[in-house]
This record gives C-alpha cells, structure tokens and sequence, in this order.
C-alpha cells in the first residue's frame, strides 16, 4: 500500500480548515492544519509535505510572504486558497510560485479535483526517464525534461516549475502554435475560461529570462488570439 501523501492546510478560519480537513481525509490524504503563516513556514520546512493549500489573509504572516519564502527551500505544488478574488492577487501568487488559484467559497469536490491535477503533474514530473531522449536543443538553448534544467549559451536559466512546464510543452512543438487551451490546461488541470491570465504571466517571465524582446519576441511568439509558438532557429547570438 503506498504512503498517504501529505497536505499541509494553512488556513486562520478553523472551522473552514477541520471541514476541508475531515472531507480530504475521507478521500485518503493526510493532512495537517496551522493557522499562522510564520508557523506554517516552519512546519513546511520540517515536515516536507507532498502538497501545501495556503490561504492568503493569515495572522502574523500572510500568504503572499509565506509562499515567497517557502520557496527557498520547498519544491512540491503551492495551492493558494483565499477569498481575495481580485485580478491582481492571482498574478502576484502565481509570480510568487504558487501552482494554482482558486477563490472562496470553494467547493470540497473541486478544491479535491485542483488537488489531484497538482499531484498528477508533480507525480509526470517525478518519473524517472530510462534514456536521454527528453533533451531537445535548438541552436544554443536546450532543455532537459529528466534533469528538469534549462540552458542558453552553456548558461543554467533559472526557471520555477510552471515555467518548466510550459517551456517544455512549447519546446516539443517547436515551430507549431500550442493554443492558450492547450498550455492552461498543461498547467493547471482545467479548461481555459477565456480569462485565465496564469499563462501569459509565465511566458512574460519565460521571455524576460530567456532573453527575448519583450515588445517583439522572436523566441516565444504570440499567435495572437490563438496561443504561442517557440521558434526553432531563433536561438543563437
């Protein structure tokens, strides 16, 4: 029987926490509750759990410091729960490295499923590969699906995992549009809403750190209204 993968729950609402808590313990997770977010930095440092659900207005630390500095050290999915529904507050937590949004109220049957697609991505990018094959270069860039790194011009670009992913998705479509759906769906395990800016923020980092033009990208191009295409033979000096 495998382990039971280990959710930490920052949550200040107790009531909100022990319900959510009761109803993913039903579904076999473990899960661990704390209510202040300078406690929930220490328990994630030595507790090492497989997921983190981390709500944003908390006591002492919010959830915006918490997921910044947890980051230092802590590499498994982040999923921000809050009531704070404002566009910004989305960007700002996925820029931070959160894996995914979801707003209050939120039903326990959905918070489950953005649970599950968290863990089926963190579990693709876990598996171990039995060749070399998931390297795919492109004049100076390449990008390595086993070691999960990236390099230009024989330099390591830092990338967070979101970036990873969509790097690596328009990396094996090279030269061919991948649509909005398509990536959104990639990285967050839902349909594409027609709104869902999560993508677009990442391919502004992605662009920013891969030395692209931001006002007209040769590298990552926008196929407007439609997705992004990396382009093959953009990537010497």
């Amino acid at each position: 029987m495998p382990p039971m993968q280990h959710i930490i729950l920052v949550e200040d609402d107790m009531s909100l926490a022990e319900w959510f808590s009761d109803y993913l313990t039903e579904h076999g997770y473990l899960v661990t509750l704390v209510n202040r977010g300078d406690l929930a930095i220490d328990l994630i440092a030595s507790d090492k759990p497989d997921l983190v659900v981390l709500d944003i207005m908390l006591p002492v630390k919010d959830g915006f410091d918490v997921c910044r500095e947890i980051r230092d050290f802590y590499s498994g999915p982040i999923l921000m729960m809050t009531a704070r529904d404002h566009e910004m507050d989305e960007i700002l937590g996925l820029e931070l490295g959160a894996d995914d949004y979801v707003t209050k109220p939120v039903k326990p049957r959905v918070l489950l499923s953005r649970i599950k697609a968290l863990f089926r991505r963190a579990n693709i990018q876990s598996t171990p590969l039995t060749d070399d094959s998931n390297t795919l270069c492109f004049g100076e860039f390449a990008i390595d699906s086993h070691s999960r790194t990236t390099t230009l011009s024989d330099e390591v670009i830092a990338v967070s995992s979101n970036e990873f992913d969509v790097l690596w998705l328009l990396a094996q479509n090279a030269n061919a549009l991948v649509t909005r759906q398509d990536l959104v769906t990639e990285l967050r395990g839902i349909e594409y809403d027609g709104f869902d800016r999560s993508v677009d923020i990442i391919i502004s980092r992605l662009r920013k750190k891969l030395g692209d033009n931001a006002t007209s990208p040769y590298r990552i191009k926008t196929v407007w209204g439609k997705g992004y295409l990396l382009a093959k033979d953009a990537w010497t000096k």
